[in-house]
């Protein structure tokens, strides 16, 4: 196939093919008693085939990009303000909130045609209206319901859960023997219990208190802890003045604290010693050793280390492969937990999580954002047995169990996989050509960062950077200019779609290039 004919595969699959037969036609029945139906009627909706992905669908947003950046119906005059704070409202942009989308285009209330070049954010992997998320109104349509709890999830929740670990060491998906003695391993870095929570903010919070689970009572029945008596001391990646800036792994409380806000409040935490930060130097091994040396004394314990691979809130910085796997070694060698932070990175590399393809083993995966595609806030945490050890109530969320949201998660999943290769083709495609632009401009631009669909171009001056990005918004490219970070270079970061195509990316390169012609 060519890139003038480029279409991705479309799975084919009715929700009895997505949930199981037997489970499917229970809910059936269930459903036909209770609304007095013939059962029939009801199995017929989940016996229906949808095409996740139909190629008319597929030329049709192709076919649309020329109209990307003019008007294609009338602007909303009469917005409501709504009632945000004062940050949310000096932030606004009214003008791109969605009136509809479609694949990686986005109405705004301006009425304008937008190319999603960020993903909504990076969560929309598969952009707007995709078809397979047509499953989750089957559900609802045959009575499945998304209402249910901690101690009563679903079924579905339950066989996500077990697809997620078959996934995380890239099982086949008949081999049910290797996953059952996976699921059974009491032995480190062996990923195979998973908790199920809202907002990727909550997903590594629970990983963070299971660090300090090690160290600390969570509740007030004592328990035998490992590391009682000393001071847990977390790692997370430096930004390039050795402070905490690069680093962001969500918004909750102890979390911001990781990325050096609530300074305050956290010196006076540290001095009473109940715990430490400490940033490590990207892509250094050599100094991340030390800092363990440093760090593993009689009165203080190296706790846990948390990264990214790709540091999408420090210019999409990547990791290197040899400095993980480096420092993974050390961690093991120690006994420190690792935390490999995917809420940004899953979906978007060929065995949906970036470190399979990095080779790493952490001891906790944080995931969300592209797995359910922007259709509910779903994220979880995947450990292993040595690290189970908090109550249901040291890590629980009401809503967290939803069976739609996990529908979501299988759907997404199911498309990954049929076009992984296709998905690596794009992804090498759209960073070779962003490299290759940014050779043709090195007055203006210095370098790019990331890793396929996740790459920024860095620029020599900040105004540039801001400059580069109003050019494309005007021309209807969703992108943001990277400014505000510790002694990090301007850039413009870009997170494609999993659906962009060779046409999206060459169209996408045309507009940047006509962008840096008018900075230069």
């Amino acid at each position: 196939m060519t890139q003038d004919n480029f279409l991705f595969h479309s799975p084919q699959m009715s929700l009895r093919d997505l949930i199981g037969p037997e489970f499917a036609d229970c809910v059936c029945g269930a459903t036909a008693f209770l609304q007095k139906v013939d059962f029939s009627t009801v199995s017929s909706v989940a016996a229906e085939v949808v095409d996740f992905y139909p190629a008319a669908l597929q030329q049709r947003c192709e076919a649309l990009l020329d109209d990307v950046g003019t008007p294609c119906c009338p602007a909303l005059s009469d917005s409501i303000p709504g009632a945000p704070t004062n940050s949310f409202r000096k932030a606004a942009d009214n003008s791109s909130a969605p009136l509809t989308g479609l694949g990686y285009l986005r109405v705004g209330q301006d009425g304008i045609l937008r190319l999603i070049a960020k993903s909504e954010h990076y969560h929309a992997s598969l952009g707007h209206g995709f078809p397979g998320y047509g499953l989750i109104d089957m559900a609802k349509k045959i009575g499945i319901t998304n209402v249910t709890h901690n101690n009563t999830r679903g079924h579905i929740t339950r066989l996500l859960e077990r697809e997620l670990v078959r996934t995380a060491h890239g099982l086949d998906k008949e081999d049910t023997e290797g996953l059952e003695a996976i699921l059974a391993s009491q032995e480190r870095h062996v990923l195979n219990r998973v908790i199920n929570l809202e907002t990727g903010s909550i997903a590594c919070e629970a990983a963070l208190k299971m660090m300090l689970a090690r160290f600390y009572d969570h509740e007030a029945t004592p328990a035998r802890l490992p590391s009682k008596g000393k001071i847990p001391v977390i790692f997370v990646m430096a930004d390039n003045d050795g402070g905490r800036q690069a680093n962001y792994h969500g918004t909750n409380f102890l979390n911001q604290m990781l990325r050096g806000m609530w300074p305050e409040l956290y010196r006076k935490m540290a001095s009473a010693g109940a715990f430490q930060i400490q940033s490590v130097r990207i892509n250094d091994a050599e100094h991340f050793a030390k800092m363990v040396a440093e760090w593993n004394t009689q009165t203080h314990q190296v706790a846990g280390f948390f990264h990214e691979i790709i540091l999408m809130n420090y210019g999409a910085v990547k990791l290197h492969q040899s400095y993980l796997q480096k420092v993974y070694d050390i961690c093991s060698q120690h006994d420190i937990p690792t935390c490999c932070d995917e809420i940004q990175s899953c979906v978007w590399y060929p065995e949906l999580f970036l470190f399979r393809d990095y080779g790493l083993r952490p001891d906790f995966v944080t995931l969300g954002k592209g797995f359910p595609g922007g259709q509910y806030p779903a994220s979880k945490v995947l450990t292993t047995a040595a690290m189970d050890n908090l109550s249901q109530f040291g890590a629980l969320v009401t809503n967290g169990q939803e069976e739609l949201a996990s529908i979501s998660y299988l759907v997404t999943m199911a498309f990954a996989a049929a076009n992984s290769s296709k998905t690596t083709y794009v992804g090498d495609y759209y960073e070779s050509e962003l490299r290759q632009l940014a050779q043709r401009y090195p007055d203006v631009v210095t370098k790019v960062e990331g890793y396929r669909h996740l790459s920024s171009i860095y620029f020599h001056q900040p105004e540039k950077a801001v400059a580069f990005c109003r050019f494309l918004n005007q021309q209807g490219i969703d992108i943001s200019a990277h400014t505000y970070k510790a002694n990090c270079e301007p850039s413009a970061l870009t997170k494609l779609p999993l659906i962009a195509t060779p046409k999206v990316v060459n169209f996408i390169i045309a507009r940047m290039t006509n962008a840096l012609e008018s900075i230069k």
